[in-house]
């Protein structure tokens, strides 16, 4: 009977940690609107004053994406971003920060 909840809990963490891998960060980076400020490529923003994401480091867009959600953050265009950031859940903001990071 322990082996078989040992065998349950690691399918459960097996399957979690699955789904969050399985988050696709270029499909939320257009279903979260981040494209419509930031560009289709992350590099062409909308404004000169809207950062270009592409290439930026996972765990520093990460955590402005957090901070800004928190409202930590408030400085620059936070103020724009914080609109948007109840669309996204941590998980997601992983997906993106990690998407983002790839970018060239």
């Amino acid at each position: 009977m322990k082996q078989l909840s040992y065998i349950a809990v690691l399918a459960g963490l097996t399957f979690a940690a699955g789904n969050a891998l399985a988050l696709d960060g270029a499909k939320l980076y257009q279903e979260k609107t981040c494209v419509a400020c930031h560009g289709k490529d992350a590099k062409k923003t909308l404004t000169p004053n809207y950062p270009k994401l592409a290439g930026q480091n996972a765990a520093y867009a990460e955590q402005q994406m957090k901070d800004i959600k928190s409202g930590a953050r408030a400085n620059g265009q936070a103020a724009a971003m914080k609109g948007v950031m109840h669309l996204v859940n941590d998980a997601e903001i992983k997906a993106l920060a990690e998407y983002l990071s790839k970018l060239k």
